[in-house]
């Protein structure tokens, strides 16, 4: 159930010899699956979505493969609850370490599989390393706390205290659009957390999330059967979901899946990290060409595939057109290319679909009376970062998440038309205002109504430190190490007499 590793190559000759044989992946899903050899001989091929050539191979799970897998973490959590904390962290340390060593390895994958710019599937590699480091830095502070039973005149003196537990068999569903890092925010505090983990990572990386997994199962400190991987789509989706084994679903992706999840998972924890439709807005106060670089590379930033893209640009109409002519020429520097040169910023869309539908929603914004400021086409297989303007809000374009290197300048005559119209949305992952207004700054922070805010800075601005997840149609829970352990973990209260 596990994809193919290949031969290493120049990173502008991907070579067939990448495809290996059965013999080798079923040596594989016995490394990972222990009692668990089959492998599924109906293999999907994963091209690049630059050039089009085969980069790596996974097997086609179905549901049988799920429930297998499913009792296969069941069967482990005994001997994940009882690993010792220290021995949890080594684990953790392990695999950063080993990462660190292979950053180049997998920054390639990477690239490979997602068409991912070289320079920015590094820096996706470094905060995976973080991820795994700041969680096993939290671990040691998981911990309960001492109750005070005698503190109403009913109670009387104990010691009462809790602590947390972990859940048990943990399901994580995986995106496309940072494969690594996203995967870490889930495996590594569920599994540092004394959990077993069943992973279902997008199915455009499946080498991506193969090589990682095997960094844990490889681990001098691991669990036996601890980590399964299981490839597909909606069919192993469903028996994840569906099945009463986990106790947490863990999903990142679209509100739709969200949705169908939430009616589908029954009695369980459900962690949802969905859409968003980021927004910010550009005071008259704010420094104008600091905030067109930024919003120009949050707004184009992995070619517009983030949840916190930014989408929607408030500008006070006062200065409008200055910021609009600033946000044009910070566009036009990006380098649009080969995701495989050092100084290439935006690389190709995930596939035809995505394409298709970026010319969807500017043909559609054109034909409402928008104006294309810059962009708008194509360059062979990549999507320009296009900045549109004249956007009104009955526009689809502004309504509804792009996940494209598309954002729209909106004009509001102040702040409070600014943020009424921000949260008219039915997201609320991240939004920013860009000011040097004290007092407006401390409005924003209490008017805005979403997940998190940015002073000064875009939307799409993420620290893996802290808690990530938003309101409304954008998800229930947090992540980050810190809250996502808490997720993973029941609380039990204890009283001795």
């Amino acid at each position: 159930m596990f994809g193919m590793f290949g031969k290493k190559s120049d990173a502008n000759d991907v070579k067939t010899e990448e495809v290996i044989s059965h013999q080798r992946v079923i040596a594989q899903a016995k490394i990972f699956f222990g009692s668990l050899a089959e492998v599924r001989e109906i293999q999907s091929e994963r091209c690049s979505p630059f050039d089009g050539r085969v980069v790596s191979t996974a097997p086609i799970c179905d549901a049988e493969d799920t429930h297998k897998t499913l009792k296969i973490a069941k069967n482990a959590t005994q001997a994940a609850k009882n690993a010792s904390l220290s021995q949890r962290i080594l684990w953790l340390e392990d695999v950063a370490e080993k990462l660190t060593e292979q950053k180049e390895d997998f920054a390639l994958m990477l690239t490979k599989e997602v068409a991912k710019p070289i320079a920015f599937s590094r820096i996706e590699v470094e905060r995976c390393v973080e991820t795994i480091r700041l969680t096993a830095m939290e671990l040691a502070n998981l911990h309960g706390e001492t109750i005070p039973t005698d503190v109403m005149p009913s109670g009387k003196k104990t010691l009462s205290y809790f602590r947390r537990e972990p859940v048990g068999v943990v399901a994580c569903i995986t995106p496309f659009n940072f494969p690594l890092n996203l995967v870490a925010h889930k495996i590594a505090p569920a599994l540092g957390a004394g959990n077993t983990v069943v992973l279902k990572p997008t199915p455009e990386a499946p080498m991506t999330a193969y090589m990682f997994a095997k960094l844990f199962v490889d681990s001098e400190y691991a669990t036996k059967d601890a980590l399964s991987v299981v490839y597909g789509d909606a069919e192993v989706g469903a028996a994840l979901v569906q099945s009463d084994i986990p106790r947490v679903i863990s999903f990142t992706g679209s509100v739709p899946v969200g949705n169908i999840i939430t009616k589908q998972a029954g009695i369980k924890k459900v962690s949802l990290e969905l859409g968003g439709n980021a927004a910010t807005y550009i005071d008259t106060s704010a420094d104008l060409k600091t905030a067109a670089n930024r919003c120009a590379f949050g707004a184009f930033y992995n070619s517009g595939q983030v949840c916190i893209s930014l989408q929607r640009i408030y500008v006070n109409e006062d200065v409008y057109d200055d910021f609009a002519r600033y946000m044009s020429e910070e566009t036009n520097k990006l380098k649009v290319g080969s995701p495989y040169e050092e100084d290439t910023f935006l690389g190709p869309l995930i596939d035809d679909e995505s394409r298709e539908r970026a010319n969807g929603w500017i043909d559609s914004a054109i034909s409402e009376g928008a104006t294309v400021l810059t962009g708008g086409e194509q360059n062979e297989s990549i999507f320009l970062p296009t900045v549109m303007a004249d956007v009104t809000d009955d526009m689809k374009i502004i309504c509804e998440e792009v996940f494209a290197p598309i954002v729209s300048l909106v004009k509001v005559p102040n702040y409070e038309v600014a943020i009424e119209k921000m949260n008219n949305s039915p997201y609320g992952l991240q939004f920013s205002i860009f000011t040097n207004d004290l007092k407006l700054t401390q409005r924003f922070i209490d008017d805005a109504e979403c997940g998190g805010v940015v002073i000064n800075d875009i939307p799409t601005l993420r620290f893996d430190v802290q808690p990530y997840g938003g309101s409304k149609l954008s998800g229930v829970g947090r992540e980050g190490p810190k809250w996502a352990l808490e997720e993973f973990t029941e609380v039990k209260s204890v009283v001795i007499c």
